[in-house]
């Protein structure tokens, strides 16, 4: 998971950066491999915006290079004086594991569940 926060400054710019970000969104979702979501969150009271994209996984992240949109759009925020921070988090095991430190085994809910019988049989 990749998220990405726009401290925009001003209604303006933070609009302009929604524009921008739908924009790039589809071309995103049409080149890159591996994207399963993206998710924009936006506080309007201090014109900040949120853009979480979720990946298949970390390698995927990578094909970002190949949508020239995306190459394009990076230069923008710093030319609107928009200022960015960006962090990627990685899946960190079963929630019981991470939680309560169970035995339980690391499968990333990213990928179908084994079947019933292959359970059992395992």
């Amino acid at each position: 998971m990749i998220v990405t926060r726009f401290e925009c400054g001003s209604r303006l710019k933070l609009v302009a950066m929604l524009v921008l970000h739908r924009r790039v969104k589809r071309h995103v979702r049409r080149l890159a491999r591996g994207l399963v979501g993206v998710k924009t969150l936006v506080d309007w009271r201090t014109s900040t915006m949120l853009s979480i994209t979720l990946w298949k996984d970390l390698d995927s992240v990578y094909s970002m290079g190949q949508v020239p949109q995306h190459v394009a759009a990076v230069r923008v925020p710093g030319s609107l004086g928009v200022r960015t921070s960006s962090g990627v988090f990685c899946f960190a095991g079963d929630w019981r594991r991470v939680m309560f430190r169970s035995p339980s085994e690391p499968r990333s809910p990213l990928y179908p569940l084994p079947s019933r019988s292959a359970r059992k049989e395992g």
